[in-house]
């Protein structure tokens, strides 16, 4: 489903750190049909892939995301050896004001891509993501990524390595890949993860 050679194409940057940018790396009809297949999440932030059903186009995407051809390339464009590393999924539907604050991820991180799933989008409404130049400022930023179907944001760990949206209430379909220094970093986010999943429900039951 994914298609390899628009996200081999994409361009490198390099400042203020080592990120690309893709497009066209699904189609909109093929972002329309993982829509239609996509986990009944209902709540806001992002949920472990180990804790969703997934079937359909929405299984046919997790498959691509797995395959050693995505590291190759990631390998490639990041200056980044991916070979073996371990691969933590997660998936977003529904974003709440507050999301997508500055932060740079931890030093667990190898590298994270973000490929959106939305069929249009106005970016002065919020929610598109911004590589940026410090961790203070959201309007000092280098590139602005629309969360448009078959879009690519994915960028390499790094000290400086900035980066958030506008606040943004609502649908906004977004999955992401990040590789991983070790399996005992994925076990371990994988359960943490799960019990925050779990602690969300609980508080929206009550």
């Amino acid at each position: 489903m994914l298609n390899f050679d628009a996200l081999r194409a994409s361009s490198t940057r390099t400042t203020p750190y080592r990120y690309l940018v893709g497009e066209g790396v699904l189609t909109k009809e093929q972002a329309a049909d993982i829509r239609r297949d996509y986990p009944d999440i209902n709540e806001p932030g992002y949920l472990p892939l180990s804790k969703l059903e997934a079937s359909g186009a929405f299984k046919q995407l997790i498959e691509d995301l797995h395959k050693p051809e995505l590291a190759d390339i990631l390998s490639e464009k990041l200056d980044l050896d991916l070979k073996d590393k371990p691969r933590m999924i997660t998936v977003r539907r529904l974003s709440k004001h507050g999301d997508g604050r500055i932060h740079r991820d931890s030093k667990s991180k190898i590298c994270t891509m973000l490929i959106y799933l939305n069929e249009d989008w106005e970016d002065a409404q919020g929610g598109a993501i911004r590589a940026l130049n410090n961790e203070r400022d959201m309007e000092d930023y280098v590139e602005e990524v629309s969360p448009l179907a078959g879009n690519v944001f994915a960028f390499k760990r790094a000290d400086n390595s900035w980066h958030g949206h506008p606040s943004y209430k609502g649908e906004r379909y977004v999955v992401q890949t990040t590789f991983l220094i070790s399996q005992a970093e994925l076990n371990r986010k994988e359960q943490r993860g799960g019990f925050q999943t779990k602690l969300k429900r609980l508080l929206r039951i009550a």
